[in-house]
């Protein structure tokens, strides 16, 4: 891989991130919470807060999809959400939550114009994010979409909008 220039993963864990933190509310799915390490490592993301009964590294369902960014992403457990929002926000993070909402903002009018540290709360895969991390929320996101079914798997989502706030942060 070096003729790619990628950093090697024994570096990765001194190298550059962007501030945001990625919090999982109650995320039940092995595989997507592998899949989203994989995102946070790509997107070089600050840390992942894995809240309530999200599975937690290490298991070889999440390496399955992960395939080592276990390793390179910094990661930390924590018995409930609340509990991850207030850390988050002890480090000076804004919180937002990714959901629709009847006062969501869509993911194309957040104009970031500061490296402002962001805490993304990202929800169960039935129930979304639940209601005490909505109430402790600044902003909710949502992101627009035309087809038929109006909503993204997890992991798909974390990507989305990483991908788009890591291009907005301009750093």
């Amino acid at each position: 891989m070096n003729e790619l220039e990628r950093i090697l993963a024994t570096d990765m864990t001194q190298s550059f991130k962007y501030p945001i933190i990625l919090i999982l509310d109650d995320v039940r799915s092995m595989q997507n919470v592998g899949a989203i390490f994989r995102t946070a490592d790509a997107f070089a993301v600050e840390a992942i807060y894995l809240c309530g009964y999200t599975p937690c590294p290490p298991h070889r369902d999440i390496h399955k999809t992960a395939l080592g960014a276990t390793e390179t992403v910094a990661w930390t457990h924590f018995p409930d959400t609340i509990s991850a929002i207030n850390a988050a926000k002890e480090k000076g993070f804004h919180i937002y939550s990714v959901e629709q909402t009847h006062n969501s903002t869509s993911l194309q009018d957040i104009d970031i114009q500061t490296p402002n540290p962001i805490a993304l709360i990202f929800g169960n895969e039935v129930n979304g994010v639940s209601e005490a991390a909505l109430a402790q929320s600044e902003l909710s996101i949502e992101i627009p979409q035309w087809g038929s079914k109006h909503s993204l798997n997890i992991s798909v989502s974390v990507g989305v909008v990483v991908w788009a706030l890591v291009c907005d942060m301009k750093l």
